[in-house]
């Protein structure tokens, strides 16, 4: 299997629904009620419920796995730019823009519903699958 490289790029979607927020809050324990609780989320700084950030995140780890080569993900830096609504699609694009040496690969990452909601950059290495 070949190795990602410079301008390399690729996507993952996720459909968020209000069951994929119940279920990550549950995997993880944050059960944060601007995520879980409708009534109180509504009257919170969102007027509504939202997904997690990480879990907008993971849209872009799954965008990470779909790059050539075994891909480890070994660092991450995100802004969250806007919320995340129950109903809403994430698309999650990454593109290589530095071989860094070592197998190792510097990638930008954005997350978008109709906005911008994640930006950031990750470090990954992409190996030969043997």
């Amino acid at each position: 299997m070949p190795v990602a490289s410079v301008d390399d790029t690729a996507r993952a979607t996720l459909d968020v629904t209000a069951a994929a927020v119940d279920q990550f809050a549950s995997v993880t324990g944050d059960e944060n009620p601007l995520h879980t609780d409708e009534e109180y989320a509504s009257e919170g700084v969102f007027g509504g419920r939202v997904a997690h950030g990480a879990l907008t995140a993971g849209v872009v780890s799954a965008a990470l796995a779909r790059l050539d080569g075994d891909v480890v993900y070994l660092s991450q830096e995100s802004t969250f730019e806007n919320p995340v609504f129950p109903g809403e699609t994430v698309t999650a694009t990454v593109q290589v823009v530095e071989d860094l040496g070592d197998d190792r690969l510097r990638v930008e990452t954005r997350a978008e519903t109709d906005e911008p909601v994640l930006s950031g950059s990750a470090v990954v290495l992409s190996l030969a699958h043997e």
